[in-house]
């Protein structure tokens, strides 16, 4: 997956299957540039200062990119 920065977050391709998501907030862009730094979402989420109530948004949204195959859970590839 390649992200490109926008005004509005990112827009994610993946050269793959040629899918591509908008990512519609720069927090989620800096949470999904994050996750291979941490050992898990909560660990990426504490590090970019996501809210806890903020956090099943958040979840949902990468819930979103890994059935879009834009991102898959550690230990699957």
């Amino acid at each position: 997956m390649a992200l490109r920065p926008e005004p509005f977050g990112a827009l994610a391709y993946h050269y793959g299957n040629r899918k591509l998501v908008f990512l519609k907030h720069p927090d989620m862009v800096r949470v999904v540039e994050s996750l291979g730094d941490h050992a898990d979402v909560d660990a990426a989420f504490e590090a970019c200062g996501i809210a806890p109530a903020r956090r099943p948004a958040f979840r949902k949204a990468l819930d979103g990119l890994v059935d879009s195959d834009m991102l898959v859970k550690a230990g699957e590839s």
